[in-house]
């Protein structure tokens, strides 16, 4: 393995590559301590008041907070680190004799994206596989001892199939209790039977769902009838979670998952489709931000400046932020403006990515 490596990485690619990924481990480092200790000064009191265990908050909450916020901010840690070493290298005359030794600006930016090739490959397992796994842990412990956010969604309609239609105005989901509740059946374009109940209790031990009071009206024709009964169990395709939205929802269900409930979604119409799809595509294009901002962080520290590090950092740090700003508009213009999500989802490294390469152009060469 190390004659493979000393034979095709040479003693400069060597030296960079351990700059890049130590200064991104380094910093990654520094903002897990920094993230948590904030978190902790806020949530102080929810751990107390809910009575969590060490080992919980530790194994379950923090274990799934640090990954979820170190993922999200990933693209200001890599640019940071890719900013501040290169311009201290710069700083202190190391890429001049780089550039001088008749060595191309691109055999110079090799190590870098060798680099960046390893950050994306971990950062695409990570985005795939082990953020909806820990997100699931940091959701279930918050749902138990976070009590600050009302996740009822209101007025909710689902097609369960292309015959049967099923409204609810709102679910409780302390007592696993929905309040006026319809079921709609169609044959064609003619509904044949409408069910309305005052309640529906989801029963968690038979996976059934339980109405205690209903009245069913069947149509056929210009015939009507009207029926009433009592304490009716009946097995739905729908589950309380589709009653229930939080924050992070979908970023804590598997790949797998998702891509069964974007089929099934597309059945059912109930206006998550979008978001859903969002995600989905996001996981796979948001670890592609590292070969862009690492072309910029490149080309904005690679030149000598008077005063040090602080101009190409203060730079870095603007752009980085003006990135996750319209990384969050993008996913505004799915939700609200009706654009695709398999568009949007690529705007931000798209814009990124021209700007790098304008950048690139203007490096020293």
């Amino acid at each position: 393995m190390s004659k493979f490596i000393n034979r095709y990485l040479k003693v400069i690619d060597r030296y960079i590559m351990r700059k890049y990924l130590g200064t991104f481990v380094f910093t990654l480092v520094i903002f897990s301590v920094i993230t948590v200790v904030f978190d902790i000064s806020e949530r102080l009191d929810n751990f107390l008041k809910g009575g969590a265990s060490l080992r919980d908050i530790i194994c379950e909450y923090y274990a799934g907070f640090v990954p979820f916020y170190l993922n999200m901010l990933s693209p200001l840690i890599n640019f940071l680190a890719v900013i501040f070493f290169t311009a201290k290298m710069a700083n202190q005359t190391e890429i001049v004799p780089i550039l001088s030794g008749k060595a191309s600006f691109n055999r110079f930016l090799r190590p870098y994206f060798l680099s960046a090739t390893l950050i994306f490959i971990v950062s695409l397992f990570v985005n795939v596989y082990l953020i909806p796994y820990t997100n699931r842990l940091m959701n279930n412990f918050a749902n138990v001892y976070f009590n600050d956010v009302d996740p009822t969604r209101s007025e909710t309609h689902i097609q369960l199939n292309k015959e049967t239609f099923v409204y609810l105005q709102s679910y409780d989901e302390t007592i696993h209790m929905g309040y006026n509740f319809i079921l709609e059946k169609f044959k064609g374009d003619e509904m044949r039977e409408k069910l309305t109940a005052p309640t529906i209790r989801f029963d968690s031990v038979k996976h059934s769902w339980s109405i205690p009071q209903y009245q069913v009206r069947y149509v056929n024709g210009l015939r009507e009838s009207m029926k009433t009964g009592y304490n009716k169990d009946t097995v739905l395709d729908m589950k309380p979670t589709d009653f229930v939205l939080r924050d992070n929802v979908y970023q804590a269900i598997s790949t797998r998952a998702l891509a069964a409930g974007i089929t099934k979604e597309k059945e059912r119409g109930t206006g998550l489709l979008i978001p859903m799809q969002f995600e989905m595509y996001k996981r796979f294009v948001y670890p592609m931000s590292t070969f862009v901002l690492t072309l910029i962080g490149v080309s904005i520290s690679s030149r000598k400046v008077r005063g040090g590090i602080g101009l190409p950092l203060g730079i870095g740090i603007f752009l980085c932020f003006t990135y996750i700003v319209v990384d969050r508009f993008a996913f505004v213009f799915s939700i609200k403006g009706g654009m695709p999500p398999g568009f949007t989802v690529f705007i931000p490294n798209v814009l990124f990515g021209i700007l790098g390469l304008f950048m690139l152009r203007k490096a020293p060469k």
